[in-house]
């Protein structure tokens, strides 16, 4: 069979591509050094063919994905394709050192899976190190042909990656605050589709991205957030959004003004462009509704032009929300609802095998070398372990029965309890180690992710990998086992692959464990996964080959 490379850079409307039923899509990604020049740098930065953000890949439901990697940057690189159920193919999964070994320098490595029951919009990025900061981009799963979206077939589709952009290198970023002990620096700027708009701190010549648009035509925007470290506002001056899809999950249509996308999070929205002939600002802007967290307060910028507009005519501008403007995320947040329709039902567990709560938060280490940390560092955990990262995959050493690599004994509620939101405990130290969850094939698990107060209670946007999960309940202060599941929504709450953990409050989530393997789980904002603030579900194989994990391919990455 042969291979094939798409490469499209999303700076414009994209036409669908003629696709045949279920077939096998090659790609190649060559991850490279790049100077964007367009971003004003002076520094290459780690791309995939050249491209920031990376190419889009196109696939329908039920094809078969083939992407060849070569790693041809000095640091080790693997690629994760977040969402994707990877249906007993963890080794395609893509986190380092968690189902695979990461590709060393000058090797490759073949990404190989199919998309089962899923479409909508995903993304791909990197998962090591923090070099998704500029290794991502668009995954496009269309419907089988013949199957129609369950909503107004839009005009036209667009690909839109919103991103951070840092002046330094972002390994040496990483790097400082882990030898510091503290956080590490903020991003210099937001991006839309690679651009940061007029941002005179980045490139005082810097235009920004443009979606042209035709009047009375119909617009669907497939949003990604590819940032590392923000959750991010989304608006258009002028038009509402018409909200269709979360996380390649469809839901009930409703209409906003604002959306808001945690890193990791997709959404598909339909735009009418239904006002009068001009130029239209998109604006991504941060939301962060703990005071005393550093963040880029930054806007990013860019244009929707109406068709016989002049080049020359002025923006109507967009007035992102404040920073910390709660009650705006949860308007939107709140008025997601699974579609639950015949075809597309939600199918949310009813009963529970296993009934977890897990603590999400940060703590304090000693750490003599730490001198700006005054000898401590920050560190974060769940259900107060800090993840430590093995050097054998974890996957590899549970398909090969390679012993010391972890443990089986992570906790499945906080080891010591204390008010969560509220009063701190005294000792603000956790533990470390390299632990993971058990459970059988096809056990139905609840996890309430609650929110600690330690130094400070924050949004987690917290990703699983492997499976989707429906998220039934939420709400703030200390979770409440008597009272709260009353108010679980189990008819048609909102399926995603990355949920927000609210400042100071609580999620509860429910999903089936019917995929083998080990599937990690962890804060999307890189700083906390780096911190710590990760953990891994060890789902057992079931009966027979068909719920067992497939054998390693041959030229899966050693360590």
């Amino acid at each position: 069979m042969d291979s094939w490379v798409r490469v499209l850079i999303l700076v414009s409307c994209l036409a669908l591509p003629a696709f045949v039923e279920s077939r096998t899509r090659h790609y190649k990604f060559n991850v490279v050094m790049k100077n964007i020049s367009r971003l004003c740098s002076s520094k290459s930065i780690v791309t995939v063919n050249g491209q920031f953000p990376g190419p889009t890949i196109y696939a329908r439901e039920g094809d078969t994905v083939v992407v060849k990697v070569i790693n041809n940057v000095k640091y080790n690189v693997s690629i994760h394709w977040h969402g994707v159920r990877q249906l007993r193919t963890g080794w395609a999964d893509g986190p380092a050192y968690i189902t695979q070994c990461p590709i060393q320098t000058g090797q490759t490595y073949v990404y190989n899976f199919t998309i089962t029951g899923q479409r909508g919009t995903l993304l791909w990025h990197a998962h090591i190190l923090w070099l998704r900061a500029t290794v991502h981009g668009g995954l496009v799963i269309l419907p089988k042909l013949g199957v129609p979206y369950p909503f107004p077939k839009p005009n036209h589709e667009t690909v839109i990656v919103l991103a951070e952009w840092w002046k330094s290198d972002t390994e040496a970023v990483i790097n400082e605050a882990i030898k510091s002990g503290l956080a590490p620096n903020v991003s210099d700027a937001h991006t839309i589709n690679g651009h940061p708009g007029p941002v005179i701190s980045i490139c005082s010549s810097t235009g920004g991205f443009t979606l042209n648009v035709a009047p009375g035509n119909t617009y669907m925007l497939r949003l990604i957030n590819a940032a590392l470290n923000e959750e991010l506002f989304f608006k258009i001056a002028g038009h509402k959004l018409t909200i269709v899809e979360v996380d390649a999950t469809y839901v009930k249509p409703f209409k906003t003004d604002t959306i808001l996308i945690a890193p990791g999070q997709t959404t598909n929205v339909l735009v009418a462009a239904d006002q009068g002939v001009g130029k239209y600002m998109l604006a991504a802007s941060t939301f962060m509704d703990t005071a005393i967290v550093a963040v880029d307060n930054t806007t990013a910028t860019a244009t929707l032009h109406y068709s016989g507009t002049q080049a020359s005519s002025p923006t109507t501008f967009a007035t992102p929300p404040s920073r910390n403007a709660t009650p705006v995320a949860n308007r939107f947040t709140n008025s997601l609802r699974s579609l639950n329709s015949n075809m597309y039902p939600a199918k949310v567990p009813q009963k529970i095998d296993h009934s977890l709560l897990f603590t999400v938060g940060l703590g304090i280490n000693p750490c003599s070398t730490c001198k700006a940390g005054n000898g401590s560092r920050v560190v974060a955990a769940v259900n107060n372990v800090t993840f430590v990262m093995p050097t054998t995959a974890l996957l590899q050493a549970h398909y090969l029965n390679i012993k010391g690599v972890f443990t089986t004994d992570f906790p499945g509620n906080p080891p010591f309890k204390f008010d969560y939101t509220g009063n701190l405990p005294s000792n603000l130290a956790t533990t470390s180690g390299t632990k993971v969850y058990r459970v059988s094939y096809n056990d139905t698990v609840q996890v309430i992710l609650q929110d600690t107060g330690v130094i400070a209670p924050e949004n987690h946007p917290v990703h699983l990998h492997g499976f989707n999960f429906f998220a039934v309940g939420k709400g703030l202060g200390n979770y409440n086992p008597n009272t709260d599941p009353n108010k679980f929504n189990l008819v048609d709450p909102a399926e995603r692959n990355t949920i927000g953990v609210p400042s100071g409050g609580w999620v509860a989530i429910r999903f089936r464990a019917d995929n083998p393997g080990v599937w990690f789980m962890h804060c999307h904002l890189e700083v906390h996964t780096t911190w710590g603030l990760k953990m891994a579900f060890l789902v057992e194989n079931g009966n027979g080959p068909n719920e067992s994990i497939i054998p390693p391919p041959k030229d899966l990455p050693k360590c």
